[in-house]
């Protein structure tokens, strides 16, 4: 039987961006017609360059946009660091499907954006999906899938640990390392608005479980430097900066959700600057789900160790293969805002090839 084919837009080429875009070239069930860059020095090359493989694809990047909004595609998936709403409603008017890594994810919090991308999924007849691996996936399809084991659930919490040395990201001075402890908890680098882009994560684990969450409460802890940390801003690439001892080495955020008066979800996030650092806390990079109740469980997500015995953190490449390999489904699906209960359980096809 032929498969049916996608034909599919990478746009941006970051760490997120290129996981997606090999999975891209590699799947049979996708035809890759353009790839947008922001780097000056990737355009003109080769779409398999980009991510190392023969520059055998024909698809040359570039960053004209208006270019890329002409192209006769499927879909896009669209990776920058900062989503752009109109750019996105764009795509959609111009009869593209679109999963965003970036957001917008929550309709409740961001009412104007979705009213956008509503109009304009109706006027190109387009989907809209918010994906990534949180939210997207560890803070909400995994915790809500675990619950069909539970005979009763109390409390669900979603940890994600890294160690921003072992994996360095440009996220490091955006973050606020090596800031004063004191100047970071009156102020974190961190927007006041980051726990909305999660919301929609806990509100559909709390309606999965037939649930309204009532408030989201925030918490925030420091680990300062035990010592002068160098540090690079990735994998490769020479050291960039120093987190001066006695200066902020780590950072735990806590979201939590509350429902019937306790708490039904808690977010945590660590991530620290290696081992120098007081409080210790884990290093071992990973996404972890805990659930009280009966019976109790945990299960830890995480990447293989390497030949060194160290586990990558996977969570960016994680983030562009959670929506590419959702891509087909999103273009099947009925116009309009797509979620995660919409799509149901994804049929990722083209894994399996030899």
């Amino acid at each position: 039987m032929a498969q049916k084919t996608y034909r599919v837009i990478q746009w941006c080429t970051g760490v997120v961006g290129k996981a997606a875009l090999q999975h891209f070239i590699e799947n049979p069930i996708y035809d890759l017609v353009g790839v947008l860059v922001t780097n000056p020095e990737k355009v003109g090359k080769d779409a398999g360059e980009i991510v190392g493989l023969p520059p055998t694809t024909g698809v040359l990047a570039t960053n004209d946009v208006e270019k890329i909004i002409a192209l006769e595609a499927d879909c896009v998936h669209f990776a920058p660091i900062v989503t752009d709403v109109d750019l996105i409603c764009r795509l959609l008017r111009s009869g593209k499907n679109v999963a965003s890594v970036a957001g917008p994810f929550s309709r409740q919090h961001y009412p104007e954006q979705f009213a956008k991308i509503d109009a304009a999924c109706q006027e190109g007849q387009t989907s809209y999906h918010a994906c990534g691996i949180h939210p997207g996936f560890s803070g909400d399809i995994l915790p809500l899938t675990l619950t069909r084991l539970m005979n009763r659930v109390d409390h669900i919490q979603v940890t994600e640990f890294i160690d921003k040395i072992r994996n360095p990201m440009v996220y490091t001075e955006m973050m606020g390392f090596g800031r004063d402890p004191d100047e970071l908890l009156a102020k974190p680098s961190r927007s006041p608005e980051a726990p909305f882009a999660f919301a929609e994560s806990m509100a559909m684990v709390a309606e999965g479980l037939g649930k309204t969450i009532e408030k989201v409460t925030t918490k925030l802890e420091v680990a300062k430097a035990t010592q002068d940390i160098p540090y690079s801003l990735g994998v490769g690439l020479p050291d960039t900066g120093v987190v001066r001892e006695g200066t902020v080495a780590g950072q735990h955020y806590e979201w939590t959700a509350w429902a019937d008066g306790a708490p039904l979800i808690t977010y945590h996030f660590y991530w620290t600057m290696g081992e120098h650092v007081e409080p210790k806390w884990d290093l071992d990079s990973r996404y972890q789900v805990v659930i009280d109740g009966d019976p109790a469980l945990e299960v830890r997500l995480m990447a293989r160790p390497d030949a060194n015995g160290v586990r990558p953190f996977l969570g960016l490449p994680w983030t562009g293969l959670v929506g590419a390999t959702a891509m087909a489904a999103i273009c099947d699906a009925k116009p309009g805002v797509v979620t995660h209960i919409d799509l149901g359980v994804v049929q990722p096809h083209g894994l399996v090839r030899r």
